[in-house]
C-alpha cells in the first residue's frame, strides 16, 4: 500500500548518509545562484582540471532572456585572467559535458584581488590540514600497556592507536 508523502519523509532507523541529508539544502543553495547541476560546484576540479580549478572558481550561472544558453561567471585573480581567457572554449566544452547538453554558451571572467577587498578575497587553494597535537609520552605508555599482551604486531599497533585516541578525549 502506497503512502502519500505530503509532509516531511520519515527517516530510516539507524545511520543515514550525510550526503543524503544535505543534498536538498545544497541543491537549493546552488539553484539560487543558477546552478541547476550542483555537480559543477562540488566537482569543479574534476570537471575542468586541477590547473584551472587552482586559479578560478564558478560564481554563478545566468540564463538570458533569449534562451540561447547561459553565461557562466568565473572568479579569478587579475594575473590569471589572460590565461583563462585563452582557455574559455575548452572550459565551456568541459562544463557542457558535465551538464550533458550545450547549457553554457558564454563564459564571463570576473577579476578580484587575492587580498585587500572585503568581498574579493578569493581563496582558490584548499586550506592546509590542521596540525596534529603533540604526542603525550604518558598517554602513549598507557596505551602500549593496555595492548601489551597481544602477540600480533598489526593488531597491537591498531589497539595502541585506538587507546591513544580514547585516552586523548577530554573527560566529561
Amino acid at each position: 500500500m502506497a503512502q502519500a508523502t505530503n509532509g516531511p519523509t520519515r527517516r530510516m532507523r539507524g545511520f543515514e548518509r550525510t550526503s543524503k541529508l544535505l543534498a536538498p539544502r545544497i541543491r537549493r543553495a546552488g539553484e539560487k545562484r543558477g546552478f541547476a547541476v550542483a555537480r559543477l560546484l562540488t566537482h569543479w576540479a574534476e570537471i575542468v582540471g586541477e590547473d584551472v580549478a587552482r586559479i578560478a572558481r564558478p560564481v554563478e550561472v545566468k540564463y538570458g532572456r533569449e534562451g540561447f544558453g547561459a553565461t557562466l561567471t568565473l572568479l579569478t585573480t587579475g594575473a590569471n585572467a589572460p590565461m583563462l581567457e585563452m582557455q574559455k572554449d575548452t572550459i565551456r566544452e568541459k562544463v557542457n559535458a558535465c551538464y550533458g547538453y550545450s547549457a553554457i554558451s558564454r563564459i564571463r571572467l570576473t577579476q578580484t584581488a587575492p587580498t585587500g577587498f572585503s568581498e574579493g578575497q578569493a581563496r582558490f587553494a584548499p586550506a592546509p590540514p590542521p596540525a596534529a597535537p603533540a604526542p603525550d609520552p604518558q598517554r602513549d605508555r598507557k596505551a602500549a600497556a593496555l595492548s601489551g599482551e597481544v602477540r600480533d604486531g598489526d593488531l597491537r599497533a591498531a589497539l595502541e592507536a585506538l587507546g591513544r585516541n580514547v585516552l586523548s578525549r577530554p573527560k566529561r
